[in-house]
């Protein structure tokens, strides 16, 4: 059975997501969609809208075949440690081809820029430290810095998130001597970012949230961008747990967090950078809300989305000596769910899989385990205390989603 990987959040799962598997599935020629989803707290240092339980069952529900966990030492990272434990699952999983969707479109210019900057690696990184030396955020450099390259305005756009992505999944496959090959989808219509509507029928996940949080009928707002399942699921959802998480429902936990720490406590956090628990600090003192502290930390050195993953660090009380540990392989694969060809897949390959299956807690332990149990026992902090214990205790009682 042929398989083809996709690195997901679907947060939530919507037509761009449809778009992208069915051609994906295409593409490839696969039998088998294997997806590696993020876990409750995603790459841009965000809770989830619903849990990865939810979110499993609109992967399944929508066309994915296999749902595995992104574990939380490689979900809240920058792009390239993203990339690195995403891949190494997705190897693990046997897949054949790995599909993502990015703004070229094109894998010869993937492929072409990463010949291209082996031989100008040194002088990226000089040109790289120049512009963070005048106070901007390392994205921003690297962009800067490629763009100064000569020829670079032959190669790929630099300043495009899923082109910046895209790029450092071909680098792991590379770096990890696995033998995925690499394709691309072009995006359509909506671009990763985009805060408002501007498709009839696919728009960002973004402006899906948005819509979501800002109009009263946000839910059947969306209902031309999302499939039919995602619709049903989040009314299911609310219904259950009576909230969808967004970084207000975490506010006062996080306050808490910082005006109950010490200096020197903040500074022992992962991805804490010297002098910037101050500013965090003086923050959280004046601030009415998460936005508005936000506002007052953002610097042009800081992205907000690098500053959201330090924010859900410290909720989470993640330590860089924890973190030191995590290798840039993952060590387990988790089962979050799968439909009756997933597991007609699973049951072909598990002799094969080269990292263990883990369908119950219970059955391992591992540091980066450790870390997603925090991170489901704080995620569970963003609804109603009546209902906590319930979605805590999935993360422990849940069996493997199955979809027939």
């Amino acid at each position: 059975m042929k398989a083809v990987g996709l690195i997901v959040e679907y947060n939530p799962f919507h037509n761009g997501h449809a778009y992208h598997l069915q051609a994906s599935k295409d593409a490839a020629e696969a039998d088998v969609v294997i997806a590696v989803m993020s876990g409750n707290f995603l790459q841009r240092g965000e809770p989830a809208l619903v849990s990865k339980w939810q979110r499993t069952k609109m992967a399944l529900l929508n066309g994915v075949d296999i749902v595995f966990e992104l574990p939380y030492a490689y979900a809240t990272q920058k792009a390239e440690t993203f990339a690195y434990g995403a891949v190494s699952i997705l190897d693990a999983a046997g897949i054949n081809c790995l599909c993502f969707g990015s703004e070229s479109g094109d894998i010869t210019s993937f492929l072409q820029t990463i010949d291209y900057l082996e031989g100008k690696q040194r002088q990226l990184n000089e040109n790289i430290k120049q512009y963070i030396d005048t106070g901007v955020s390392y994205p921003k450099a690297v962009s800067l810095a490629f763009g100064h390259l000569p020829d670079s305005e032959k190669f790929l756009d630099l300043a495009k998130p899923n082109n910046i992505l895209g790029l450092e999944y071909i680098k792991a496959i590379q770096h990890q001597k696995s033998t995925i090959i690499p394709m691309t989808i072009a995006r359509k219509n909506a671009n990763y970012h985009d805060e408002d509507f501007s498709s009839a029928t696919i728009a960002s996940a973004t402006s899906i949230r948005k819509a979501i949080f800002t109009h009263s009928n946000g839910k059947s707002a969306i209902d031309q961008y999302v499939p039919e399942p995602t619709k049903q699921l989040l009314k299911e959802y609310l219904e259950s747990y009576q909230v969808f998480h967004q970084w207000e429902n975490y506010w006062s936990y996080l306050q808490f967090r910082l005006l109950h720490a010490r200096p020197e406590e903040l500074r022992e956090i992962y991805e804490m950078e010297e002098g910037l628990e101050n500013r965090l600090l003086s923050a959280a003192r004046e601030a009415n809300s998460f936005h508005d502290f936000m506002q007052q930390i953002k610097t042009k050195r800081y992205t907000w989305t690098r500053l959201q993953r330090l924010c859900v660090h410290i909720l989470t009380n993640t330590k860089k000596a924890e973190m030191a540990f995590i290798s840039e392989k993952a060590s387990y694969l988790r089962l979050l769910g799968m439909t009756t060809r997933g597991r007609e897949y699973l049951n072909k390959t598990k002799s094969h899989l080269s990292l263990p299956l883990i369908s119950k807690l219970s059955s391992f332990t591992e540091n980066e385990i450790d870390l997603d149990i925090r991170a489901s026992r704080i995620y569970s902090l963003g609804i109603p205390s009546r209902l906590k214990n319930k979605l805590i205790r999935q993360e422990y009682e849940q069996p493997p989603i199955y979809i027939r």
